[in-house]
């Protein structure tokens, strides 16, 4: 199968100064998919400009006609599934069907927190995260729903017509823990991860990739574990966070080579973040749309 590459557009630009343009280049660039990260703000970012993941990526299904769309992720962090749900439904059918929800358990950071409430411990996420994606599921696909559970209910709720995608929208669960990854097998279409971050700070590349090995592995076991081919789910990398950072897109050749080794552990798709000048994202323009154009062809 052919890599297909994609790229994270962060919503720190207003719409009328590079934000609706950024979204137009992608599509123009050839991206199978352009994502957003779904926080209320995030690390560096915090005391700048940051937008709704929903409300933009509206407007860049408005914008774009063959660009697929999607968050990077979602998380139970400040979401509930039943409103999630509505506003999925309408971004899908904004979209005509171009929408695919990445989600993952949440954090600590400013999310976390920014309700007012403490942090949950890395059980009471999972915990949360289990029943966020099952709810979730059942809400994007039946036309009307009650739920009672530990953390979230819902009562009669209509989702009328549903998704254009049938029977939902495709799900990309981020996960690495053995309850993620269990969530990734039995309700994912993709399975996302951004590699060890045990070793992402101090270790080296081939460290990352043996990790990720690792993960693959994992992945396969829980898929295998409820009887499904763990080749027909896709398996998506963002880059950023292994120990090669922006390194990746330094050159054409640079990318190539790291994405074909991850192609080898059954990657189908890489995502490279669009490149934001004085950040940990900041990558010399020119090489990263040599990148977008060139990269695939030499990846089939």
């Amino acid at each position: 199968m052919s890599l297909r590459l994609s790229t994270v557009i962060l919503p720190y630009r207003r719409w009328s100064e590079g934000g609706r343009k950024a979204w137009q280049r992608a599509e123009q660039l050839g991206f199978h998919a352009a994502y957003t990260y779904d926080h209320l703000s995030w690390r560096s970012f915090r005391d700048g400009p940051w937008f709704g993941a929903v409300p933009t990526l509206t407007a860049a299904a408005a914008v774009t006609d063959q660009l697929r769309l999607g968050t990077l992720v979602t998380s139970p962090n400040f979401r509930h599934p039943v409103t999630l749900a509505k506003e999925l439904i309408s971004l899908d059918d904004v979209s005509g069907g171009r929408i695919t929800l990445g989600i993952g358990a949440g954090g600590t950071g400013f999310d976390a927190t920014t309700l007012a409430q403490e942090p949950w411990t890395p059980r009471e996420r999972a915990d949360r995260f289990a029943e966020f994606v099952t709810l979730l599921d059942r809400l994007l696909s039946e036309d009307s729903v009650s739920y009672q559970g530990d953390f979230y209910s819902a009562h009669e709720a209509r989702n009328i017509p549903g998704c254009v995608q049938r029977p939902r929208l495709p799900f990309a669960v981020a996960a690495t823990g053995p309850r993620g990854l269990r969530l990734a097998a039995q309700y994912g279409q993709a399975w996302v991860t951004t590699g060890d971050p045990k070793v992402s700070e101090s270790g080296t590349p081939e460290q990352s990739f043996q990790a990720i090995r690792g993960q693959v592995e994992k992945l396969s076991d829980a898929c295998a574990a409820i009887g499904r081919d763990v080749a027909g789910l896709d398996k998506v990398l963002l880059t950023g966070f292994t120990p090669e950072r922006s390194g990746v897109l330094e050159s054409l050749d640079a990318f190539v080579d790291f994405a074909g080794r991850h192609q080898e552990l059954g990657f189908t798709e890489i995502v490279v973040h669009w490149p934001i000048a004085d950040s940990d994202f900041a990558a010399d323009e020119k090489a990263f749309e040599q990148i977008a154009m060139e990269a695939a062809a030499q990846l089939r």
